[in-house]
């Protein structure tokens, strides 16, 4: 357990957690409590999600994608529903599988709050308490593996980017800042500034004021006809 004279800031942090793996679902509460978080609620169905999450007071709902009774989307379903009744939460999915369709449907509103990782992708706990971190700051969260999906469920919108820019713009969709970018891809901030800014313009977003006109660089173009 967590000494609470070495708590990080995101301590207080109230989880629900919905995991039908009892030896993971005990896992993650044990993660939780090392990192500072509450977890308000563990549970291994997301019936009456929406009024779970109410009760427990949660600040990030965690749901696995397959779940009883059918164990086909009923998690990613009610990540949808949890995120139109309770937008102020934020969800994080966390799955063996990338649903597409309901992904796009999910992250269509391109507000943030949204992560979708895959299980066995973690490489680390600090990452994955990072993540949840992220979420509950408005960020969005995603697995490579999951841009890619979206991206190729439809013919290429980003046909006029250049190598370097979709670099850039995958890396910005998986929520890294500017600075992880440059590390990332051995060059400078100012490059990748200017290779967003470049985004942008070919893709016809204006700017917003909001952060997540980087999300929307990507996610705006996936529901595109």
């Amino acid at each position: 357990m967590a000494d609470p004279q070495t708590k990080t800031p995101d301590a207080g942090l109230r989880v629900v957690l919905v995991e039908d793996s009892v030896l993971l679902r005990e896992g993650l509460v044990r993660l939780f409590d090392e990192a500072g978080y509450v977890t308000a609620g563990a549970f291994g169905d997301a019936d009456d999600i929406v009024a779970r999450v109410r009760g427990a007071q949660a600040d990030v709902a965690i749901l696995d994608v397959r779940l009883p009774p059918t164990f086909r989307d009923e998690g990613i379903k009610a990540a949808i529903t949890l995120r139109a009744e309770a937008p102020d939460v934020g969800i994080l999915v966390l799955s063996q599988y990338v649903e597409g369709l309901y992904a796009r449907e999910l992250l269509a509103g391109g507000d943030g709050g949204i992560g979708y990782l895959l299980k066995d992708r973690v490489t680390s706990l600090e990452e994955f308490t990072d993540a949840v971190r992220r979420v509950r700051e408005g960020g969005t969260v995603l697995d490579p593996l999951v841009v890619k999906e979206l991206l190729a469920a439809r013919p290429d919108p980003l046909a006029s980017l250049t190598p370097r820019e979709r670099d850039v713009l995958e890396l910005m969709a998986e929520g890294r800042s500017n600075a992880s970018i440059a590390e990332r891809l051995f060059i400078g901030v100012g490059a990748v500034e200017k290779n967003i800014s470049s985004i942008f313009a070919k893709l016809g977003l204006e700017e917003t004021g909001s952060e997540h006109r980087r999300v929307l660089a990507v996610l705006a173009f996936t529901q595109r006809s």
